[in-house]
């Protein structure tokens, strides 16, 4: 993630009196300015009803289009434009205006994620299903028909962004469920891309024999890119990882990776593990520790450090993403995100767990609703994060004191049925630029505007590049 500052006397004595208003609003403001979540939890919004609390409103909202008419999935930003992955291939849309947001370009390129990151003038698309070919022109691979069961890592030319190019493709074990921009130290021309994946048959499979318990290492010359290829495979679970149990997935790989470069960390969300990474050696990442919750985490989704890189937040996809886990009969703790902070003992960090936080309100039990992607807010001094949770709606939230998180905004659209089980709502919500973007698996996009004393600073920070699995530090931009 690159940051650039904001310039100039004007904007400097903005800032300082932003960040004067940000203290007194914490200190002083009434309990309703805090817009927590309604006083009746069982309060569910009608069909396609949007609810939110005042301080979050959506400004802006935009239907699929054209052949990307698959599931939405996640986010890269740039400059003006906004990539959206989509089963189908991606979209790039122009934000300059981010009331007014634009179809720009889209590309057709099936495979099931389609995970995106950029960097520079590259892109790159993470394909987890088993295709025909390696091209943007392909079918799913079954026995009906046959291919050679290509999947992993498309890399495409955004030197123009409405007119993408594709440049190469790297096949990975298990494809590449997600995967995550790795800056090199100083000196390394290259970039790196963890690719996370995972089998959850239980059975050897093409291209993902048992156990995979390992991740895959692509090195990207950046003067090179066609010559992109795989260059490790860490095994990160020599043990084999956690079993499994009745409640929680075995661990045959990762889910998600988040890092955070500067300080040589990483944080993996792999199944039945939570893990914390040491990247010095970006091609060589190694685990300093590993925790798991065998009584309330079901699958270890995905991590979030907070700026100071103190905290992690990984979140549990209770469901698989596939039911409705926002209820009172699943409760406050299962499903949750569970907050630990990175303390140093005897010279050794480890992993220490402080809370759950979970959206404090019920859905229906028609609607599928699960802790998913979210990212910072650049709050200096405070530890806030924007997240999705699918028909859940997007939560904002502060967990400056880890084992006392609250909600200080939220916004959601209301079951898309009252009689089925649908899934759909936001897949990942991002910050960007003073914005939140949320991109909605079945209906588009969605951005919302956040007014709150207490996040009201975070409007100054602009950022040119932003992946939310490539942490930055945003206080050395101040």
């Amino acid at each position: 993630m690159k940051h650039t500052a904001p310039r100039g006397r004007m904007l400097k004595r903005l800032a300082a009196v932003s960040a004067a208003a940000l203290a007194v609003g914490l200190m002083t403001a009434p309990a309703s300015s805090a817009a927590q979540a309604p006083a009746d939890p069982g309060t569910i919004p009608g069909v396609d009803e949007i609810v939110s609390s005042p301080n979050l409103k959506q400004v802006a909202h935009l239907d699929k289009s054209g052949p990307l008419t698959g599931t939405n999935t996640d986010w890269a930003f740039q400059g003006k434009y906004a990539y959206g992955g989509n089963y189908n291939g991606f979209y790039v849309y122009d934000v300059s205006k981010p009331k007014e947001p634009k179809v720009a370009a889209q590309v057709l390129c099936p495979g099931s994620q389609n995970d995106i990151s950029v960097t520079g003038n590259l892109l790159f698309l993470g394909t987890d299903s088993q295709r025909t070919n390696d091209t943007c022109v392909n079918e799913a691979s079954t026995t009906a028909v046959p291919g050679e069961r290509w999947e992993g890592i498309k890399v495409f030319d955004i030197s123009n962004p409405l007119t993408p190019k594709y440049v190469k493709s790297v096949k990975t074990d298990c494809g590449s469920h997600t995967q995550t921009l790795v800056p090199g130290k100083r000196g390394d021309k290259n970039v790196y891309l963890y690719v996370s994946s995972y089998n959850l048959a239980g059975s050897d499979q093409p291209n993902c024999a048992l156990p995979h318990d390992k991740i895959s290492v692509v090195k990207v010359p950046l003067h090179n890119p066609a010559a992109a290829a795989v260059v490790a495979t860490p095994v990160v679970f020599p043990d084999g990882g956690f079993p499994g149990s009745e409640s929680g997935s075995a661990t045959t790989g990762c889910h998600d990776i988040t890092v955070y470069a500067e300080k040589d960390l990483a944080a993996g969300a792999c199944m039945g593990d939570g893990v914390l990474f040491d990247i010095k050696n970006r091609a060589k990442p190694t685990v300093i520790t590993t925790v798991r919750d065998e009584v309330n985490f079901a699958f270890w989704h995905s991590a979030t450090f907070n700026n100071s890189g103190t905290k992690i937040v990984f979140t549990d996809e209770l469901g698989g993403g596939g039911a409705a886990t926002c209820n009172e009969e699943i409760g406050p703790n299962r499903g949750a995100d569970a907050i630990y902070d990175i303390v140093t003992k005897k010279g050794k960090k480890k992993l220490e767990f402080r809370s759950y936080y979970k959206i404090p309100r019920y859905n229906a039990d028609t609607e599928v609703c699960v802790a998913h992607n979210g990212s910072l807010i650049p709050v200096p001094g405070r530890d806030i994060m924007v997240q999705a949770w699918y028909l859940g709606g997007v939560s904002v939230w502060d967990f400056t004191d880890s084992r006392r998180p609250k909600e200080i905004a939220y916004w959601e659209r209301g079951p898309l049925s009252l009689e089925t089980l649908t899934g759909g709502g936001s897949w990942s919500a991002y910050w960007y630029n003073g914005y939140i973007y949320s991109n909605d698996i079945t209906k588009g996009v969605d951005v919302l505007e956040l007014k709150d004393p207490r996040t009201a600073i975070a409007k100054l920070f602009r950022a040119d590049t932003f992946n939310a699995q490539t942490q930055d530090n945003f206080l050395r931009w101040w």
